[in-house]
């Protein structure tokens, strides 16, 4: 349940991310709304997440993840550049996430 949670989280810190670059870029008032729902129920998940998770491994997991999500979306939704450093750059975040969660102390295992 607590992963199940954190992957809430993350989604909707994801689809938050992603109604405040819409909410910048066009008029439509209600991109802001969805913006601030999203950003409250990522948090209420990430709050139950910590209840039992470790503090570390799901921040990381959290931050990391919606960082390399909304990148990749970037890129497909508003055609977005992502060059050689930036590619490498979300795979070194890709790559602390699942180190920290296979294979850290900080992942509470």
């Amino acid at each position: 349940m607590p992963y199940l949670c954190l992957s809430a989280a993350i989604l909707f810190e994801i689809i938050g991310t992603i109604a405040l670059k819409w909410s910048a870029t066009t008029e439509a008032q209600w991109y802001s709304a969805v913006t601030f729902v999203s950003y409250c129920l990522s948090f209420y998940f990430l709050w139950l997440a910590l209840k039992t998770l470790p503090l570390a491994m799901s921040y990381a997991t959290w931050s990391g993840v919606g960082i390399a999500a909304t990148c990749l979306l970037g890129v497909f939704i508003f055609s977005e550049k992502v060059d050689l450093v930036g590619l490498l750059g979300i795979s070194l975040i890709i790559t602390g996430i699942i180190l920290i969660n296979v294979y850290s102390s900080m992942s509470g295992q």
